[in-house]
């Protein structure tokens, strides 16, 4: 196994530990957990960069590359994503600090994502079959930048919520910034299936 097949494992493996440190409240002072969890979703999110650059500049590109980059990459995701939903106090800021219009919308907006994910990943086991690559475009690319610097954000809005100015803007921010991110990830999925549309032309079997 290469490095930067190696680096995208432990991209795999940091995820538990994301999830153990999420929700472990042993740590002293204001809800520590959460910027530690922070702290191991940047990391973890950074070897995405690191292990495509090392694979693309020194021509180590690999089809188990290839399988486990994306899984590991839409895993973590996800996963924060769901995790946040369970404060859904993160969610509950300035119009929607009443009727839990907040949880609503992001639960709506989590959702949105996800599915975007599983039909891009059956689209590109489509093109698989036809022994075709699909490369990722430059607003998927965006789209996951916005995507990590969101939930980063939001992770931090966890911890400090209970810090009236500071709390607040990082709130808006994160909340902004995940509207944003949905946003791009349905104007990317649509966009990645109108380019490789000739995937899903039916052709005749001789």
């Amino acid at each position: 196994m290469n490095l930067p097949n190696k680096i995208t494992l432990t991209r795999i493996m940091m995820i538990p530990l994301f999830i153990l440190v999420f929700y472990l409240d042993v740590f002293p002072g204001r809800q520590w957990q959460y910027i530690i969890a922070a702290i191991i979703f940047v990391v973890a999110a950074s070897t995405d960069f690191l292990d495509g650059y090392i694979a693309r500049s020194r021509g180590l590109v690999t089809n188990l590359g290839k399988f486990l980059d994306p899984i590991a990459d839409k895993v973590l995701n996800s996963t924060a994503f769901i995790l946040l939903l369970t404060r859904p106090v993160v969610f509950e800021v300035g119009p929607f600090a009443n009727a839990h219009c907040g949880t609503i919308i992001a639960g709506i907006c989590v959702a949105v994502i996800m599915a975007r994910e599983l039909i891009v990943s059956g689209f590109r086991m489509i093109a698989a079959g036809q022994h075709l690559v699909l490369a990722a475009d430059m607003v998927g690319k965006v789209k996951t930048v916005v995507q990590d610097v969101a939930i980063t954000i939001l992770l931090i809005v966890t911890a400090c919520l209970d810090v009236p100015t500071a709390g607040m803007l990082f709130a808006y921010i994160g909340i902004a910034l995940f509207w944003l991110c949905t946003l791009l990830t349905v104007v990317s999925g649509v966009h990645y299936i109108v380019r490789n549309k000739h995937v899903l032309a039916d052709k005749e079997q001789e």
